[in-house]
């Protein structure tokens, strides 16, 4: 994609509904409500079925480590496990090193939430439900992985113009793993069914994460049915969030 068809993608996202969360400057876009195909049918968690959502904003980038210092400044929450998060080079990069726990503190004091799964697959994916953001097809170049990375990990947050959803979106897949509100449950599609608004298992010991990151180099971590699933309590360089904003 050249300069022209990114600045294209960017104008035609800018048409849709558009929101500023005032607390910490989050960038909302509106997806909105209706029915859509969750799951890709490449893997026994993700089957293909039908989930109605209502409409919700959601984060156009995930929260940055400027987004979050002020978090921090305030005495809400506590200090990511890295050093890079205060250095004003990595100020618009996707905070990283912090826990499921610390990303829903950070979305209270935010007056937002962490998004379902569903939410997050259905903003992926965008209107036309495909398998990347941008198209059916990988292209490594389209997100930050570990082939194209180089030295660095992650990226800025609106780096890679080129792989924006079809909702407007950036890096729903690639750079940074992140974060879902639900459970994880294997099963839970296949065996529980939930066709409207579903939120996950109602109990568990495992959260969700989706997206793929900077470290991933398969395609198939980069789906934006891929389903993932981590221990609350883990803090790593490659896991960060976005957050959502319902209707009312």
């Amino acid at each position: 994609m050249n300069a022209q068809d990114i600045n294209s993608a960017w104008t035609a996202s800018l048409k849709r509904r558009l929101a500023v969360n005032r607390k910490d400057g989050t960038l909302l876009v509106w997806v909105p409500s209706g029915e859509f195909e969750m799951g890709d049918g490449q893997g026994d968690n993700c089957p293909k079925h039908k989930v109605y959502l209502d409409g919700y904003w959601m984060g156009v980038y995930c929260v940055t480590n400027r987004q979050y210092g002020r978090f921090v400044k305030e005495g809400k929450g506590r200090e990511p496990d890295n050093q890079e998060w205060k250095d004003a080079a990595f100020a618009k990069h996707p905070v990283v090193d912090v826990s499921w726990d610390d990303c829903v503190a950070y979305a209270k004091w935010a007056g937002l939430s962490l998004p379902t799964e569903a939410q997050w697959e259905k903003a992926c994916r965008g209107p036309k439900g495909l398998i990347y953001p941008w198209g059916n097809e990988w292209d490594e170049q389209k997100c930050r992985n570990d082939k194209n990375k180089g030295s660095e990990q992650t990226a800025t947050v609106g780096a890679y113009a080129a792989g924006v959803s079809g909702y407007g979106t950036y890096q729903q897949s690639g750079n940074v793993w992140e974060w879902c509100v639900d459970w994880y449950g294997d099963k839970y599609y296949t065996e529980q069914g939930v066709a409207k608004n579903p939120t996950g298992p109602a109990t568990g010991s495992r959260r969700v994460r989706r997206g793929g990151c900077w470290w991933n180099g398969g395609a198939s971590s980069f789906r934006g049915a891929r389903r993932n699933d981590y221990d609350p309590a883990y803090r790593f360089g490659d896991l960060g969030f976005r957050l959502v904003r319902m209707a009312s």
